[in-house]
C-alpha cells in the first residue's frame, strides 16, 4: 500500500519496511472523526478498508476508499488540516505521525532524499506552464 503514496516513490523494498515500522493500525468506527478541519498533527493515512467522506466548510467534496491515502502534506508540514474526514463504516488505517517520520529520515538519508525529490516532482507538476494561463482556486492544498 506504501508504494501507491507518490511521496515514497522510488523506495527500495527496505526503505519501505522501515517507514511500515514506523507506523501503526488505528480502527475507526462509522461516525469517527479521523481528523478536523483546521486540526494540526495529524500525520499520514492510509486506509486498508473502510470508507470516509471528506469535508471542506461542510460540503462534501470527496469520498476515500480502500487502497487510498491522505495527509501526505501534513506528514512533512504538521500543518493544519484543509479538511474533516468522517468514517462512513468502520474502517482501518495505518498512520504515521510527523514527529515519527521526521525521525525517520533524519536518520536515513537515503529516504530523506528520494522523500525530497518525490515532493519537488509534485509541487513542479502544479506550477503552470510557462506560457499558460495562471493557476485559479484554492492553493491550500499546497501548504
Amino acid at each position: 500500500m506504501l508504494q501507491q503514496v507518490p511521496l515514497f516513490a522510488g523506495l527500495e523494498r527496505d526503505e519501505f519496511e522501515q517507514i511500515a515500522e514506523s507506523m501503526f493500525e488505528r480502527h475507526f468506527m462509522a461516525g469517527d472523526i479521523l481528523v478536523k478541519q483546521g486540526a494540526g498533527d495529524a500525520g499520514l493515512f492510509l486506509v486498508d478498508y473502510g470508507e470516509a467522506d471528506v469535508t471542506v466548510d461542510g460540503r462534501r467534496v470527496n469520498t476515500i476508499g480502500s487502497g487510498e491515502y491522505f495527509g501526505e502534506i501534513a506528514l512533512l508540514t504538521g500543518s493544519e488540516r484543509t479538511a474533516t474526514v468522517v468514517a462512513k463504516m468502520d474502517m482501518l488505517c495505518y498512520m504515521m505521525r510527523p514527529s515519527d517520520f521526521r525521525q525517520l529520515v533524519e536518520s536515513n538519508r537515503t529516504i530523506a532524499w528520494k522523500v525530497l525529490t518525490a515532493m519537488a516532482d509534485k509541487l513542479l507538476g502544479s506550477l503552470p506552464k510557462p506560457g499558460s494561463d495562471p493557476p485559479t482556486g484554492n492553493f491550500d492544498a499546497l501548504r
